[in-house]
């Protein structure tokens, strides 16, 4: 990205955060507000959600974040994140929401409750239970510029789920050297080394080079 593209992002008080999953906005939001951004969110806009047809991560963010600056004509910032179970050939992964879809019949929805007993039930009495958790973040500019950043964060499955300070499949990964849930420590120590803390830690250090942490 050349420099001018770097001055439109910082010329920019306000930034979308490319996301109707509140969760996701939280977490987004938490790790902009040194910069000065105002955030908005999609749903909070009521910005429609693109259909994410694309087989990667970085494909589906880059989707939601180009959508949202194409309507707003302000910076975007996008998320599209999943679980990867190594004993499930990297499923649920990009579809990981989907597991949670409900039924329009049932009234749509996501039930994440029903997410963690598939996978924990597709798992069995494996052995195997590494699992991580992926992030890619995608800024899209209105100049036309897109960067996406990768993250990762490495771990395993848990069962039964424990915890109730996250979202998502949290509360039955425990990440490598940790002995508590994602859904059980607190939002501060999970945003300091998640996988979309690694993810965002290469947008600063492209975005804001000189940001010293």
């Amino acid at each position: 990205m050349t420099n001018t593209a770097h001055r439109d992002l910082r010329s920019h008080k306000k930034i979308i955060v490319a996301s109707h999953n509140e969760g996701k906005v939280r977490e987004i939001r938490e790790l902009l507000r040194p910069f000065g951004f105002e955030t908005l969110s999609a749903g909070e806009l009521n910005l429609p959600e693109p259909e994410e047809t694309e087989a990667t991560f970085a494909g589906n963010a880059r989707l939601k974040a180009k959508a949202a600056t194409q309507a707003t004509g302000l910076p975007a910032l996008s998320d599209d994140s999943g679980l990867d179970v190594t004993a499930l050939g990297g499923e649920p992964g990009i579809y990981a929401a989907r597991w949670a879809e409900l039924p329009k019949v049932e009234g749509g929805g996501r039930d994440f409750d029903m997410a963690m007993w598939h996978v924990h039930n597709k798992l069995g009495d494996s052995s195997d239970r590494s699992a991580r958790f992926v992030c890619a973040l995608c800024l899209a500019l209105p100049n036309g510029d897109v960067r996406i950043y990768e993250g990762t964060i490495e771990g395993e499955i848990t069962w039964p789920p424990r915890g109730d300070k996250g979202f998502g499949y949290d509360p039955v990964f425990v990440a490598k050297g940790d002995k508590l849930t994602f859904a059980e420590i607190e939002p501060k120590e999970k945003h300091a080394k998640s996988h979309r803390a690694d993810a965002f830690t290469k947008f600063l250090a492209d975005q804001f080079p000189d940001h010293d942490g």
